[in-house]
């Protein structure tokens, strides 16, 4: 097994993950104009606002990510080569503490917000409110969809890692 293959497939499919944010951010930014240009309804209206300011946020958490997703890519090689055992150490050190994150963050503190969010929908009769919270339910949902193909890809990523940290 090579273990800079491996860390270089895993970088690419994170690139691709990076970019459906930025792909979701374009979606959300046509929404929000289209309800702009089209919209006829109050509630229609409401949801120019919330639209733009998801897809603003989708571009920039996408292209920030994308960025240094590719700069950890540029410097794969260089690392590993300087060190191989030091570059698996190190790796399998960032996979855990980001797990750990994506535990704290996608899967508990996101659903608490989409159920809040939910309720708001519910309990709340105001347009604006609504779109708003409707909004949020979709944002937060497709950021949980891609992070938890994430997390996934983490733990594939660090099963593949750890034999060649005990192996050296």
């Amino acid at each position: 097994m090579d273990i800079l293959e491996t860390s270089t497939d895993w970088a690419r499919a994170e690139l691709l993950s990076n970019g459906l944010f930025a792909l979701f951010g374009v979606m959300f930014l046509v929404a929000s104009l289209l309800s702009w240009s089209r919209g006829e309804t109050d509630m229609a209206m409401a949801f120019v606002l919330p639209m733009f300011v998801a897809g603003v946020l989708m571009l920039i958490l996408g292209g920030g990510l994308f960025y240094g997703t590719w700069k950890s890519l540029a410097g794969l090689a260089t690392a590993f080569a300087e060190d191989a055992a030091g570059f698996v150490a190190a790796e399998i050190e960032r996979v855990d503490r980001t797990m750990a994150q994506y535990d704290t963050a996608v899967f508990k503190v996101m659903p608490l917000m989409i159920a809040a969010a939910a309720l708001l929908v519910v309990c709340v009769n105001s347009p604006g409110w609504r779109a708003a919270s409707i909004t949020a339910v979709i944002f937060l949902g497709l950021i949980m969809l891609i992070d938890s193909n994430a997390n996934a890809r983490l733990e594939a990523y660090k099963t593949s890692l750890v034999p060649a940290l005990s192996g050296r």
